[in-house]
This record gives structure tokens, C-alpha cells and sequence, in this order.
């Protein structure tokens, strides 16, 4: 069986420049933002962002443990802010969304289309030259699944002359989450 957090991380890691910048635009519990302030080392930068306060301070008690450098801003707010939270003169390499709920939170709290496609559309300005937007959707709910059909949807207007949209899925297990890999040329 595949493990979904390693094939995500294979697609991620050709596009890491130490010393840049990465976003994780559903902070969650802080783990792929731990590993992307490790990623962009001590010079790189990581803005994270979460709309519930138990996410942000769950990733800020993670990362004063557990993190090497002190590279990160912990944003409490919508995705769909992106472009007011990240300055748009960095080199951004990395963005990353993971869908759906907050692991251990509440499931009626969910990421929403209203706010997810705002959120991917600025990330598609904010990229740097041969960086990657990667989104881990969760098909297992009403949401999750109208999610991922509006990002598919949205991935195929994108030129492949400079992007690249590849959408990784178990095809015999229609509930199991996926995720898009988008690179930028």
C-alpha cells in the first residue's frame, strides 16, 4: 500500500531551494509545516495559516518543540487571504493545502469551496518559476468531493505550456483521499 504523505513529499522535493519560501495555506496541526521549515532551512521563510485558533496553537506548541529554526509566521485566517499574508517579492517554492477538517477538531468545520478557490488562485500567482502547489483532497465528504471536482476543473484551464497539473489517485477506492500536484514550469 501507498503511503500518500511519502509519494506527496517525492512530487515536493525536486522543487525545494533551501534558503526560500514555502506556504502551507491549511496549517492543521503543524506537521507539514514543521517539515517545511526544516526544508527551507535557516534562511527560508514558511507562512502557515488556519481559520481555528486550536490549529495554530497546536502548530505553534509543535514547532517550539520540535523545530530547528524559528522561520515561520503562524497566521490565524482563511487561505483565501493568501495574497495579504504572503508577501508577493518572495521566492516561493512550495505551497501546500490539505483539505478538509482539522485532524482531532471538529468535522462540521470544514475547508470550503467559497474560500478553497480564491485560496488556489492566489497561490497560482504567488509561485515562483519551477515551484509546486500541492493539494490533498478529501473525497469522503459532500464538500471534499465538490472540492475536488471544482479544483480538477479549475487545473484544466491552467496553459501547459506553464503548468504542469497531475492529479495522483487510488482508482479502486473512490473515498480515499487524492491530492494535485501542480508544478510550474
Amino acid at each position: 500500500m501507498i503511503d500518500l504523505r511519502t509519494v506527496q513529499r517525492s512530487f515536493i522535493m525536486p522543487h525545494i531551494r533551501r534558503g526560500s519560501c514555502a506556504v502551507d495555506c491549511t496549517m492543521g496541526n503543524g506537521h507539514d509545516t514543521l517539515w517545511l521549515s526544516g526544508e527551507m532551512g535557516p534562511d527560508g521563510h514558511v507562512w502557515a495559516m488556519d481559520i481555528q485558533q486550536a490549529a495554530v496553537d497546536s502548530s505553534e506548541k509543535l514547532l517550539r518543540a520540535e523545530a530547528k529554526y524559528e522561520n515561520y509566521t503562524l497566521i490565524c485566517g482563511s487561505h483565501e487571504n493568501i495574497l495579504e499574508y504572503v508577501p508577493s517579492d518572495r521566492d516561493i517554492c512550495v505551497i501546500m493545502f490539505n483539505l478538509g477538517w482539522l485532524p482531532g477538531g471538529d468535522h462540521s468545520k470544514t475547508t470550503l469551496r467559497t474560500s478553497t478557490l480564491p485560496a488556489v488562485k492566489g497561490a497560482v500567482q504567488l509561485l515562483g518559476d519551477d515551484g509546486i502547489i500541492l493539494i490533498a483532497v478529501y473525497p469522503g465528504h459532500p464538500e471534499g468531493a465538490a472540492e475536488g471536482e471544482m479544483l480538477e476543473e479549475y487545473f484544466s484551464t491552467l496553459d501547459r505550456r506553464v503548468w504542469c497539473a497531475t492529479k495522483v489517485r487510488i482508482v479502486n477506492s473512490p473515498t480515499s483521499p487524492y491530492f494535485f500536484a501542480v508544478e510550474k514550469k
